[in-house]
């Protein structure tokens, strides 16, 4: 038995820093995998609890240097006391700045300012930036490096080599060196490595709201019928089968069936469509949607995690943990990137010492720890997983359940949809379109409705329909017999009824009638025969929804080919797929066999979308590329396919693609911005124009363009909540 465990981590700041608390987790006993999320801050691990157990899992988490917890309360609370606590290191770096920057412009230089500058230095260095330090040291214990190796080092060196001047400033002075400190950069760099921290922290924290804006649906107290009374009670004491009473203007506890009352319900939360739904006896509700109107009373069906709302968050939260292919760039490069650096700066160190103006080894210190602090791969940790939480969370919003990073890559490259008709271009709702008796319709309707009366077939549940809204009385019926796949027949009133395809009369002898062309092409054609002889038919079709048209053309607009799929005859498939402007078609394919039709077209090289209501089409679904299953309703539907519709709409699959597109080219820029950076600071920090032009970085300025840099890359991803 495998057990999954979702671990908040605080302190993580760039991409090496993600994988080494990884594959820390990797190989402790008992994991089956681990996936570490830098932009949530947090660690999903597979394991098996016979081998292992949460709190081993945190403890191997503390020692990589990070900080850990179990999942006790709301993730939101270990962000929000992150960023408290940034905010105070914060702080008090920026004053400390601002002093070590004043003072010498006020004080004259003695060795009296420079203990001044120390001791103000010192809580800096030993409070506000003691993390960097701690997990560098960490880091070097388990082998690895990350951005604060090249922190610990870069500001350590500055701060040792001021310090030693500052206590041993006669040594000195006696050998020619000038007693020049650097206690000012010290300062300056770790003060803006702490506010990229922040800015990053509170941009996490806008990438995170859909998350905390879909647990915000859920009411704390709940209003149930308690031995005929009406109490309030929390939510997390309703059981199920409990009458919940909702008001106007209150959000639905739980999910549930109307047992009184009507309404109108805003289920925008699920679908993105602003249109009330009307709710009456009998309807479904689902918990986190707001009641508008009226007042009613529903049975509880589902509570906790089972209801809709809670898998919701549940799919989301594990989307955003999860990589696309893209990301391994990213990683490979993250796992050298940290020891090349350090291998650059020493050269830059000694390149410097040996050829530099003089005094060499000041230039040599300044330049290496200049390169050191550019070259932060921060930028690169978050160029993937920002813009993978925000699209996410984006279409979430929008009734778009996206499964993963991974499904984002492949959904963006597709290149043909594979719609199957019936529930998803067509209502999947039959009903009967045309009743044309030889002599009598009405008796015909009311005997045929008579007979399917105990049948559960959609089609015979159409024909009951019609007699029900034609106001007709069934008749009892005796000898009810059925035959799959074929119809059924019963004794109505002494007669002989047969209802069914047109096997089912030639199995019985009954000869046909012609039915006219135009008829075949408007639905499925059921015969009705009275005491063997055919009495006429009905024609039952399955309407068009009103957007699949407009969906159609939006896919075709994005350079998609759209294929349509069906079980139904050639004929109707074909009227179907004219009316909403598909030009291909498969007909009277069975659902075993739409698997075979996914794998045609992917041995034909395309990158294969399939549509479908998410449980009859599940062999196709999960063949195909990308399986984008249509909710409709049924609990199924959310758990099927990489991507879930919510609302019961074809209008959200180029609404999806176009999301995922979006994503993927959010994710180009900000990888190719994060390599840019480095690729042009790293030989600028390293004085390469410093000969021709004379300039060069100071390590603070290196410091704030690292911060911009990672600031640069959410910034770009935040765009993706208004896609």
């Amino acid at each position: 038995m495998t057990s999954v465990v979702t671990i908040p981590v605080t302190g993580m700041t760039c991409a090496a820093c993600s994988s080494r608390v990884e594959r820390a987790l990797q190989e402790s006993p008992g994991v089956e995998s681990a996936n570490v999320n830098l932009m949530t801050s947090e660690a999903t691990v597979s394991f098996s609890p016979a081998a292992t157990s949460a709190e081993t899992l945190v403890a191997a988490i503390r020692s990589t240097g990070y900080g850990a917890e179990l999942p006790v309360a709301e993730h939101s609370e270990h962000h929000r006391h992150e960023t408290d606590d940034l905010r105070l290191k914060l702080a008090l770096s920026l004053v400390v700045a601002v002093l070590v920057m004043l003072l010498p412009m006020v004080v004259a230089p003695s060795g009296a300012l420079r203990y001044l500058l120390l001791g103000l230095t010192l809580p800096v260095i030993g409070w506000a930036g003691r993390s960097f330090f701690t997990r560098a040291w960490q880091a070097f214990r388990h082998h690895s490096a990350d951005m604060n190796t090249l922190i610990a080092v870069g500001t350590g060196t500055a701060f040792g080599y001021s310090a030693a001047v500052t206590l041993a400033a006669g040594w000195f002075t006696r050998h020619g060196i000038p007693p020049q400190v650097y206690f000012e950069a010290v300062v300056w760099i770790i003060a803006l490595i702490l506010l990229g921290n922040h800015l990053e922290a509170r941009a996490k924290g806008k990438a995170s709201e859909a998350i905390r804006r879909l647990i915000g649906l859920r009411p704390e107290e709940v209003r149930v019928m308690r031995d005929g009374r009406e109490v309030t009670v929390p939510l997390q004491t309703v059981q199920v089968r409990d009458e919940i009473v909702v008001r106007p203007g209150e959000r639905i506890p739980v999910d549930g069936v109307v047992l009184s009352g009507r309404s109108s319900v805003d289920e925008s939360m699920l679908t993105g469509e602003p249109v009330p739904v009307e709710k009456g006896p009998g309807a479904a509700v689902t918990g986190g949607t707001l009641n508008e109107l009226g007042v009613f009373h529903f049975e509880a069906t589902r509570i906790g995690e089972r209801t809709v709302l809670a898998r919701i968050i549940r799919l989301v939260r594990e989307a955003q943990g999860t990589k696309p292919p893209i990301q391994k760039l990213a990683d490979r490069i993250s796992a050298v990137f940290v020891p090349v650096v350090i291998s650059l700066a020493i050269a830059t160190f000694v390149i410097w010492f040996d050829i530099g103006p003089e005094p060499a080894y000041l230039h040599a210190m300044v330049a290496g720890v200049t390169v050191l602090i550019i070259a932060c791969p921060c930028a690169m940790g978050l160029a993937v997983p920002t813009a993978v939480m925000v699209a996410t969370g984006r279409g979430a919003g929008i009734g778009v359940l996206i499964k993963g990073g991974d499904v984002i890559e492949l959904a963006s490259n597709a290149d043909l949809v594979l719609l199957d008709k019936t529930g998803t271009v067509t209502e999947g709702r039959p009903r009967v379109e045309a009743v044309h008796g030889l002599k009598d319709s009405t008796g015909m309707l009311q005997l045929a409705a008579s007979v399917e009366h105990g049948s559960e077939h959609p089609l015979a549940q159409a024909i009951v329909m019609a007699s029900q809204a034609a106001g007709l009385q069934l008749e009892p019926v005796r000898d009810f017999r059925a035959s799959p796949g074929r119809g059924a027949s019963g004794l109505v009133a002494g007669r002989r009824v047969l209802v069914g395809n047109r096997q089912l009369l030639l199995d019985q002898g009954v000869p046909l009638e012609p039915v006219p062309g135009e008829t075949v092409q408007r639905g499925t054609v059921v015969f009705v025969a009275i005491d063997g002889r055919v009495a006429g038919w009905l024609v039952i079709g399955d309407p068009v929804k009103p957007t699949s048209s407009t969906a159609v053309r939006d896919l075709k607009s994005m350079g998609l080919e759209v294929v349509m799929i069906t079980g139904d005859n050639q004929a109707t498939a074909a009227s179907v797929a004219a009316e909403v402007g598909i030009e291909r078609v498969f007909a009277e394919v069975l659902p075993e066999h739409k698997r075979d039709a996914v794998l045609r077209f992917q041995r034909e090289g395309h990158i294969v979308a399939m549509v479908g209501d998410g449980i009859n089409d599940a062999p196709a679904l999960a063949q195909a590329d990308v399986g984008i299953a249509m909710r409709g309703g049924s609990d199924v539907a959310i758990e099927a396919g990489a991507i879930t519709l919510m609302q019961n709409d074809l209008t959200g699959v180029p609404r999806a693609l176009l999301l995922t597109r979006r994503t993927l080219r959010v994710i180009r820029q900000n990888l190719f911005w994060a390599f840019i950076y480095n690729l042009v600071g790293i030989p600028i920090a390293a004085g390469v124009l410093y000969p021709s032009f004379g300039l060069r970085l100071s390590p603070a300025m290196a410091a704030a363009a690292m911060a911009i840099s990672s600031i640069s890359v959410i910034t770009n991803s935040l765009r993706l909540r208004h896609a």
